[in-house]
């Protein structure tokens, strides 16, 4: 069992920036698939951003050159540092995990078992 917990948000304006942290309970971090997802009110949940065991990473298209996600297993922790925010990234961000030994990542969130709580991201124009 793994416990997710996430920090960092908050409210900023347009063109500012926030850090994302999730931190992970247990030491075998550095097994799970990590993704960092949102959900805006009335709206699915998506995908932000994935990285793999083997640190490679994905985007979603609309964050692309704006946010980064990166993780630190000796700090069980997977941050995703996101610049130039829009108002369209206000959302609920989750954090995910996910037990594997393959180095892919995984863009869907029927792929990951665990959740974190959220965290509230407000950017106002």
């Amino acid at each position: 069992q793994v416990q997710l917990v996430e920090s960092g948000g908050g409210l900023v304006q347009a063109g500012g920036s926030l850090r994302l942290s999730c931190v992970a309970s247990g030491r075998t971090f550095s097994t799970y698939a990590m993704g960092w997802f949102r959900q805006a009110p009335g709206k699915e949940r998506e995908l932000v951003a994935a990285i793999s065991t083997s640190v490679n990473t994905y985007y979603a298209d609309s964050v692309k050159g704006r946010f980064t996600i990166y993780r630190d297993n000796s700090e069980n922790t997977v941050t995703l540092q996101m610049n130039s925010l829009k108002p369209e990234d206000t959302a609920v961000y989750y954090c995910a995990a996910r037990r594997t030994y393959s180095g892919t990542y995984y863009r869907t969130a029927v792929d990951y078992e665990y959740w974190g709580q959220g965290t509230q991201v407000t950017v106002s124009s």
